[in-house]
């Protein structure tokens, strides 16, 4: 069983991505996700929708229980078998690394050791992990030249310009009726010119338009979904424990970005650890039991990522580099 599962770590990580901002594979590392916006590549005049960046952090070890959890209720085994075959895994992980192999992680990426020894990640994410933008791929819009255009109507203009050229009486006729010509001349030019633009104008708004219908139309169609999520975790409460826990939710969603400090099994644990960060000057606290049936301490809840993520940086800078960010 341990063996099956090894053939598999990658798409239990991978499938982990879609839902949380942070995977850790315990004895390794961790991989972390940041949304990055739609983009236009102005050479190529190309619309990429928002994806999912993702990247590699080696400092970040300490085992959250989030993978093994998983991977024990996919596979059906124990949480201590999940454990076993994610040690395994790692140690032939390192053994591929230390032969100055390339680790290839389906649909993740790729790691290799640098000249200092140190890990370097690099993406290859054909799948996009935003749930939000499922379905959508890059669309090509052309250019609209408008330069070129004028160009081309100042050229016809110079080309057919009014010319006076003196004759005799009798030719007088001859010069009126090519000055009148000449003037028609000019007035088909601009004409031209006038259908042209708006020619242009609504061929440019049908291709906009036509983009639009695209997204839309994908946008409906898509569907999600998650195979097997995990499931929810019920506790019995007493009456005013239940209130305690309502007035706790109504703070998680005014503060949902949390820097994780660890998270425990046992409930007492976790208040002695959360205790001990109060007493070193943080506004440490306990979150309410995740999905994994593990209890998590925080030094502290943020409105936004930035300061969330400004948090986790001085605590790093502090010496605890296993600190990392939870969205919830």
């Amino acid at each position: 069983m341990i063996n099956f599962v090894f053939m598999k770590i990658e798409k239990y990580i991978s499938a982990l991505l879609y839902r949380y901002q942070c995977v850790t594979v315990p004895g390794f590392g961790a991989f972390l996700t940041e949304i990055r916006p739609a983009q236009l590549n102005a050479v190529s005049h190309t619309f990429y929708p928002p994806k999912k960046v993702i990247s590699f952090n080696a400092n970040v070890k300490n085992n959250d229980g989030l993978l093994a959890n998983h991977i024990a209720q996919q596979e059906k085994i124990s949480y201590e078998a999940a454990v076993s075959a994610i040690t395994e895994t790692v140690a032939q992980w390192k053994r591929t690394l230390s032969g100055m192999d390339v680790l290839f992680l389906k649909n993740i990426g790729q790691i290799g050791l640098n000249a200092e020894g140190s890990l370097v990640f690099t993406p290859d994410t054909p799948v996009n992990y935003l749930t939000d933008a499922f379905g959508l791929s890059a669309v090509v819009s052309p250019a609209v030249r408008r330069e070129e255009l004028k160009a081309v109507v100042e050229e016809l203009e110079e080309k057919a310009p009014i010319i006076f050229t003196p004759e005799r009486k009798r030719s007088y006729s001859y010069l009126k009726y090519a000055a009148v010509f000449a003037l028609f001349a000019g007035a088909g030019v601009i004409a031209y010119a006038n259908y042209y633009s708006r020619k242009i104008d609504q061929e440019t708004l049908a291709v906009h338009n036509a983009v639009q219908s695209k997204v839309e139309q994908r946008i409906q169609q898509a569907t999600f979904f998650i195979e097997n999520p995990l499931p929810a975790v019920s506790l019995p409460v007493k009456q005013d424990e239940a209130a305690l826990q309502q007035e706790e939710a109504a703070v998680a969603i005014a503060l949902p970005y949390h820097v994780v400090a660890g998270a425990f099994k046992s409930e007492a644990n976790a208040e002695k650890a959360a205790a001990a960060l109060i007493a070193k000057g943080y506004k440490a606290h306990r979150l309410e039991v995740n999905k994994a049936g593990l209890y998590p301490v925080v030094y502290g809840s943020f409105a936004t990522y930035a300061e969330a993520q400004q948090n986790a940086n001085e605590i790093h800078q502090n010496g605890e580099i296993d600190a990392w960010i939870l969205v919830k």
